[in-house]
């Protein structure tokens, strides 16, 4: 029986290393095909088409059970109609921001003489220009909301120098296929890693400003409360904060109708600090995923509920 069961095991392993590169290829593939698609079109029509799909098919995945799970957990007052139709307008946004991934060299259209004219609205451009000019390092947070490939964008296009820390598809092929879209609008991106973190404690050094993605799971960090339940955040923002004291603000994408967005800087967020003066990471942490919290309830169908967020 050991010897048989040690046979499927080669097997398995074999076909593996054949169907893995024919996968990647696959999955890269028909990315490449996305996009060169999307492109033939505006992106009104691209993400018109790609929306309808996505809310046709997606509440119908197996994945979108966590999100049912999740959203009944934080919004048990909503009725399951609700919660259903917060799932196809996660779906939605999803498919809108498929679509505009094609796009991210054409979307941004802001101008500060007349800010209300493109598809890009800002709130806090001042406080960009304050943090441009200061010639200190500083940290954004923000979430998987609206379009969050913009909040890199917005740093760029603002004139404040920095990066950003990403993580990166598991298939290479894919991986490197996305890093070389976004490396033409986005600058300074730190791929996370074991390293990303001295990497960007080398650019705070030099004055540079870093954004990160701070509302999902993470395994071996520091646990906070999210819609009242515990969930582990990495705490890399606070610890970062406190070695270099800088100010922590944030910074969200709003998708607004008929294809606009209103990205929101805010002021920088207080942080608890311990008895010796230095910021708590612990209650950092906190104080930022409240914001986080915040920002999700005003617009829940604009979040990324199919991630296990609580484990």
């Amino acid at each position: 029986m050991s010897s048989l069961r040690a046979l499927f095991v080669r097997i398995a392993r074999r076909a593996r290393l054949v169907l893995a590169p024919l996968w990647e290829s696959l999955v890269v593939g028909t990315l490449r095909g996305l996009v060169w698609w999307s492109r033939l079109f505006p992106v009104s029509w691209s993400c018109a088409i790609i929306a309808s799909l996505a809310k046709l098919c997606g509440p119908f995945f197996v994945v979108s059970r966590t999100a049912r799970r999740n959203l009944r957990a934080a919004f048990p007052e909503k009725s399951g109609w609700e919660v259903w139709w917060l799932v196809v307008g996660v779906w939605d946004n999803l498919g809108r921001m498929a679509a505009e991934f094609a796009h991210l060299d054409r979307i941004w259209d802001y101008d500060p003489a007349h800010p209300d004219a493109g598809r890009i609205e800002i709130v806090g451009a001042d406080i960009m220009a304050r943090l441009r000019d200061d010639g200190r390092p500083a940290l954004f947070f923000t979430a998987h909301t609206g379009n969050w490939e913009l909040n890199a964008i917005t740093g760029a296009k603002l004139g404040v120098p920095g990066g950003v820390l990403y993580r990166a598809p598991n298939i290479k092929k894919a991986a490197d296929l996305i890093a070389e879209m976004r490396a033409q609008t986005m600058p300074g991106l730190v791929k996370a890693s074991r390293h990303a973190g001295r990497q960007m404690a080398r650019m705070l050094e030099d004055g540079a400003h870093i954004g990160m993605l701070v509302d999902q799971h993470w395994g071996q960090g520091v646990t906070v409360r999210f819609f009242g339940r515990p969930a582990a955040t990495n705490p890399t923002l606070a610890r970062l904060a406190r070695q270099f004291d800088c100010p922590v603000h944030g910074m969200r994408v709003i998708r607004l109708p008929k294809g606009r967005f209103r990205i929101e800087i805010t002021e920088e967020v207080p942080l608890p600090r311990d008895r010796d003066g230095r910021i708590d990471v612990e209650g950092a942490m906190q104080a930022v995923t409240s914001v986080i919290e915040g920002w999700v309830r005003e617009y829940p169908a604009q979040w990324l509920w199919l991630h296990r967020r609580w484990r």
